[in-house]
């Protein structure tokens, strides 16, 4: 099995603490920002209550039959909930609908087939939609012995609170810096790269490992320098919008280019030009979400790149809006 990184250490030995003393609850609700490893952090937690042979340290073996089956992703007991299909079968939904949560009722209800527990994990928690956050209320009130129902959430306040009041609450938090730099280095990455990945990431080392094994920062360098044309006026929005989303990185773009304007933002102390500056960091994060739904991207992106010249004080263009 893996080593866990020092901050998803904390958090398992935090749940495994009140699975010793009897204190671990029926729901679960594991948050903080994406990337740190929420996921791994709850899978190893159901191989623990699943596994069939536990060392003395409670440790899951790997070895036995119901570690087999979870490796291999058909364990009867263990169930994972995300996005599935639409009706159509051509995209996945946005949302988690009442149909799954009724799935999991229903499988909660039935004997573990393995006589020991049975677990359910959600991610991510904040897409379950109106109809099935009530159904999966329900499913959090009545809850049997040996039946785990675990909600994994960057965004836990959009959760309703009824739900959030019950469960145990398993929070991932941006470790310090030094740990950070620490585990990046551990992970193969160079003093100098990591700390460049650690800036551009804003302190997120899930964030900058992933950049400096992708090549994203150079997308953030790229992103960088197609700014401060558009703000000089040596490029034209339009192209530029169909560049950023001609290729599956349009939202990293959108992010990398939020992330700037508000480094931009603490650099300065005149508050206008700041709250200009924060107002267009709100507008990129919108774009981004607009991404995820049918609207034309290179419209929604091109508005956004016109507003960053009209706040950088050139002549905005035309083109095709």
């Amino acid at each position: 099995m893996s080593a866990f990184a020092p901050w998803q250490q904390r958090v398992y030995d935090q749940a495994v603490a009140a699975q010793a003393s009897g204190r671990l609850a029926h729901g679960l609700l594991f948050c903080g920002p994406a990337q740190l490893g929420k996921r791994a952090v709850a899978e190893r937690l159901a191989q623990r209550l699943l596994c069939q042979q536990p060392g003395t340290d409670g440790e899951p073996c790997g070895s036995c039959r119901s570690c087999h089956l979870l490796a291999a992703g058909t364990h009867p007991d263990y169930q994972f909930v995300s996005f599935i299909p639409n009706k159509e079968g051509t995209r996945l939904r946005t949302e988690i609908v009442i149909e799954q949560i009724r799935q999991i009722s229903e499988k909660l209800s039935l004997t573990p087939q393995y006589g020991g527990a049975q677990v359910v994990i959600i991610d991510p928690a904040e897409a379950v939609n109106h109809a099935a956050c009530n159904a999966l209320l329900k499913t959090l009130e009545e809850p049997v012995p040996g039946r785990y129902l675990w909600l994994l959430s960057a965004h836990p306040a959009r959760l309703p609170a009824t739900i959030r009041s019950r469960c145990q609450r398993y929070e991932f938090r941006l470790p310090q810096a030094a740990e950070s730099l620490t585990w990046l280095k551990q992970q193969g990455h160079s003093e100098a790269a990591a700390r460049e990945g650690l800036e551009a990431a804003r302190g997120h080392p899930g964030l900058a490992h992933e950049w400096l094994g992708n090549d994203g920062l150079a997308l953030r360098r790229e992103v960088a320098s197609d700014m401060a044309k558009l703000a000089r006026g040596d490029v034209g929005a339009v192209e530029t919008a169909q560049r950023w989303v001609g290729d599956e990185n349009a939202g990293l773009r959108l992010r990398h280019a939020a992330d700037l304007a508000l480094s931009d933002a603490a650099g300065l102390t005149g508050p206008e030009r700041t709250r200009s500056l924060a107002a267009w960091f709100d507008q990129a994060n919108r774009t981004r979400d607009l991404l995820r739904t049918t609207v034309r991207a290179d419209l929604a992106v091109t508005e956004l790149l016109l507003a960053w010249r009209a706040l950088h004080g050139r002549r905005a263009e035309g083109g095709s809006r």
